[in-house]
């Protein structure tokens, strides 16, 4: 069955073959049957082309005057111009392929190419399973299957030229000849080594790359369905060709030969797919081996890296030798990618090897490579960041001794893998200096030679990146961040190249990306003289340094109003934030000392920091980066006065489980003194992140008076010792809060709603009146807070002062015409009346209950008078009438 659908694939195909004939004759027949196909006409065919005489118009044609042309025209001298023949008719739009050409035309023509190839594997198949023929016919009979297949293809491809049927829109039909006779072909030569061993691995190797290259050439006549089946069996051959004993030479010959190949053909046909996927097969053939690297396979590795990297530089980078033509300013893709990509090849050579110097040399020539080219033609400017990062991962795992193969850094359990052998320290410091030389100098001298901003920018980006991330591997490896006073030498001499080219640039003439480039740079010498602060302090300057580049960084976006150095600050800031969650104490032991610690030097410089940084910010624009960093500043004020309190209050333990009345009395007291301090901010810059803060604090201290002064340590409920009668932790926990709850209400009387000022006006009140009742409980029985036994002269005390409270308040709330302060004056006597009816009668005996009822009744006689004659005083004319 499978003969015989080999033959009628092969009919078909012939009957299609002829069946595209005859369509085409009839297309053309129609055409000139329906007019529009015309011969041109005979006089106008043997017209001689008239010859174009240049005119060159001067001053005596321009002012001719006009006058004379139209006297010229009524003597008959001139001729009157003919109208304009109308445009010809602009010709209808091609109509689409219908289903019926879609088929007819082209699906069957694929399918009968791949009924082809499949017939042939097939029949060869067939005649192993029933024996008709031995195996050298079955060798012989697939290589002249593949062999007429391929010269049927020649032959229809060279009769459609003779014919004039090239340019009939329909699948390809020499192609699909010429790829089903080479997969015949491929499948011919790996039967005839795999199967029946007639061929040893070198004969099969090298056929099967001929055929795989004659593919390649073949695929500039018969078009990129071709090249494609070329290309993956070329690329392929190696795998279907095992050996007991591999030749990396061998292999990375016939690579090289193949990659050239594929990068010429695309090259010539501007194939971009072409050129890619060569590359990613290339990148993808220096791993076979590399987790069992020799001297001797080592080097044909890096070689294959190295031949690689130059053909792509020779045939595929626009603008350069060979390559296409570069568009000034513009960066390819395909011309940095492949640059990329072997960089990456070689990279994995050097982490594979554990730094082995050969692998070690050929990446520090790529990469130097890298930037030439890149200095010569922008289109693979791209590739410099490419080679930056792979430069720092190469000179990071060095620092850190990771282990290629596990992904195991060293120095853990004795199972694990041992620590790799690195080359000498002198070898990688070498190395990592004259990277970070390299990058530094071509990214300054770089500027100023592009007609566009991206490339100037990408080179001042790798020139400033790179260098100082290396610098941290090289002090890492070295010091292991501890202090180290030579690398903050050579921090600091960065710092100061990078702000003296700062100031080049700034001084030259304006040229496309120059302004971004100097930002670039000026940001580089900040962030180079913060890592001179972490290289010459202790390890918790880290998080001190990383918040002073945020205001230097502000104030150079608003010198060079850049968008992304606004969210470089907002990107610092989130680093900062990172840090101090991995370690909130900053450093292991923050130390006893109050107030001036590493909380006040960790969280307080970054808080000043970033207030710096926001207010530039926003002179701006209050955008997204600056609210993060004002977000930013607030949380660090606010951590700042909650872990310091916390310090003090523990003696410098800030993870303390519970909560004492002291560490209540002062994060209440902080927390109103920020929303105050809010509050005023707010009304001067009007920022959301201002007023969402002032609240948040404010609803947070709220919780904290309820909670904790009310419920939690209230002295009423949980017995407490307090030395002092007035200068006592009552006074700081219930007296101060009480106090700037108020002011909080007064602040926000005009910007906030009636309820934030009742709320806050209900607060003030509340604690101090637990104050005073604090205070009184404190005279009678300093020894004991916690109500209980409760003597006559001590309740009386407490209807006094509650009176006496409720008429300052009301005295209060008059001058200040306040009605939410009145009608906390009100809820204060109606609870002394509560009190004096309820418990004073009951409880008191003798004169305390007689004097009790007397000064109730006339403070509230009082309060009566006051109300008529300064808040609800009738007109003259109504007291008369009523009189």
């Amino acid at each position: 069955m499978e003969f015989v659908a080999a033959v009628l694939a092969i009919v078909a195909l012939i009957f299609v073959l002829k069946m595209r004939k005859r369509m085409t004759e009839l297309e053309l027949r129609v055409a000139a049957l329906s007019g529009s196909i015309q011969p041109a006409p005979r006089a106008a065919a043997e017209r001689p082309p008239a010859t174009a005489q240049p005119f060159v118009a001067t001053e005596s044609t321009r002012a001719a005057p006009r006058a004379r042309m139209d006297e010229a025209a009524s003597e008959g001298i001139i001729e009157e111009a003919a109208p304009a023949a109308p445009p010809p008719p602009p010709e209808p739009e091609a109509p689409g392929k219908s289903f019926e050409e879609r088929f007819g035309a082209s699906w069957v023509v694929w399918i009968g190419g791949l009924a082809l190839a499949l017939g042939g594997i097939f029949l060869v198949q067939f005649s192993i399973e029933a024996g008709l023929i031995g195996p050298g016919v079955r060798i012989f009979l697939g290589a002249l299957l593949a062999a007429a297949l391929i010269a049927a293809g020649e032959w229809t491809r060279r009769n459609d030229q003779l014919a004039g049927f090239a340019g009939v829109p329909s699948a390809h039909v020499p192609s699909i000849l010429t790829a089903a006779g080479t997969t015949v072909a491929y499948a011919t030569i790996y039967a005839a080594y795999a199967l029946y061993d007639f061929l040893v691995p070198g004969t099969a190797f090298v056929l099967l790359g001929i055929v795989a290259l004659a593919t390649l050439a073949a695929a500039l006549l018969h078009g990129p369905a071709l090249a494609a089946l070329g290309q993956v069996g070329a690329f392929v051959t190696p795998l279907l060709v095992a050996s007991d004993t591999p030749n990396y030479w061998a292999l990375y010959l016939y690579l090289a030969v193949v990659t050239a190949a594929s990068f010429a053909l695309a090259r010539a046909r501007l194939w971009r797919w072409l050129a890619a996927t060569a590359v990613v097969f290339g990148t993808l053939w220096m791993f076979p081996g590399i987790d069992d690297l020799r001297v001797e396979s080592l080097i044909p590795h890096a070689l294959h890296a190295l031949i690689g990297f130059a053909l792509a530089a020779a045939l595929l980078v626009s603008g350069l030798f060979y390559g296409p033509d570069a568009e000034p300013g513009e960066i390819d893709e395909i011309s940095s990618g492949a640059l990329a990509a072997y960089l990456f090849a070689t990279a994995i050579l050097v982490l594979a090897s554990q730094h082995d110097g050969i692998a070690l040399a050929a990446f520090t020539l790529l990469v130097a490579a890298t930037v030439a080219i890149a200095w010569r033609t922008e289109a693979a400017v791209a590739a410099l960041p490419a080679a930056a990062g792979l430069a720092f991962i190469v000179m990071a795992n060095w620092a850190v001794g990771m282990e290629f193969k596990t992904l195991i850094a060293p120095g853990g359990p004795a199972s694990l893998p041992p620590e790799p052998n690195p080359a000498l320290y002198g070898t990688h410091l070498a190395v990592g200096f004259f990277f970070m030389a390299l990058f530094a100098a071509s990214g300054f001298l770089a500027q100023g030679r592009s007609s566009k901003a991206l490339a100037p920018i990408v080179w001042a980006a790798t020139g400033v990146i790179a260098p100082l991330a290396i610098l941290i591997a090289l002090y890492y490896r070295i010091y292991g961040f501890e202090r180290a006073l030579p690398f903050a030498a050579l921090a600091l001499l960065i710092a100061a190249l990078f702000a003296v080219a700062t100031e080049m640039l700034t001084k030259r003439e304006p040229r496309p990306g120059q302004p971004s480039a100097a930002a670039i740079f000026a940001t580089g010498s900040i962030a180079a003289l913060a890592l001179a602060l972490t290289f010459a302090l202790e390890e918790g300057w880290l998080t001190v340094a990383l918040a002073l580049m945020v205001p230097g960084t502000a104030w150079i976006a608003e010198k060079r109003p850049l968008p992304w150095l606004r969210w470089l600050c907002a990107i610092l800031v989130a680093l900062v934030v990172l840090r101090i969650a991995h370690e909130p104490r900053i450093v292991a032991d923050a130390g006893t000392t109050t107030i001036f610690n590493w909380i006040l030097y960790g969280y307080g410089v970054p808080a000043i920091s970033f207030w710096v940084a926001g207010w530039l910010l926003r002179r701006r624009a209050d955008d997204l980066p600056a609210r993060i960093v004002d977000s930013g500043a607030i949380l660090f004020t606010v951590l700042t006065a909650f872990l310091e309190i916390r310090h003090y209050v523990y003696g410098g333990d800030i993870y303390h489980r519970s909560a004492a009345l002291t560490e209540y009395a002062l994060q209440a007291c902080g927390g109103l003194a920020m929303a105050i301090g809010l509050e005023r901010i707010r009304g001067r810059t009007q920022s959301i992140v201002h007023d969402v803060a002032a609240q948040i604090i404010a609803g947070l201290s709220l919780a904290v008076i309820v909670i904790g002064l009310m419920f939690d340590e209230n002295p009423f409920l949980v017995n407490h010792r307090v030395d002092g009668y007035f200068f006592n932790i009552i006074l700081l926990g219930y007296a101060l809060p009480a106090v700037l709850a108020a002011i909080l209400g007064l602040v926000t009387r005009a910007t906030r709603p009636q309820s934030y000022r009742t709320v806050a006006a209900v607060t003030a009140v509340a604690l101090a009146l637990m104050y005073l009742s604090l205070e009184v409980r404190i005279f009678f029985s300093p020894e004991r807070t916690a109500i209980g036994n409760v003597s006559d002269a001590e309740g009386y005390t407490y209807s006094a002062v509650w009176l006496a409270f409720g008429v300052a308040l009301l005295i209060v709330g008059i001058f200040l015409r306040s009605q939410p302060v009145r009608l906390c004056s009100a809820a204060v006597v109606l609870l002394t009346v509560g009190k004096v009816f309820l418990i004073d009668m009951a409880g008191l005996a003798g004169v305390w209950r007689a004097f009790s009822f007397i000064g109730l009744g006339l403070v509230l006689v009082g309060i009566g008078y006051l109300y008529q004659r300064l808040l609800f005083r009738k007109p003259p004319a109504m007291v008369q009438a009523a009189t």
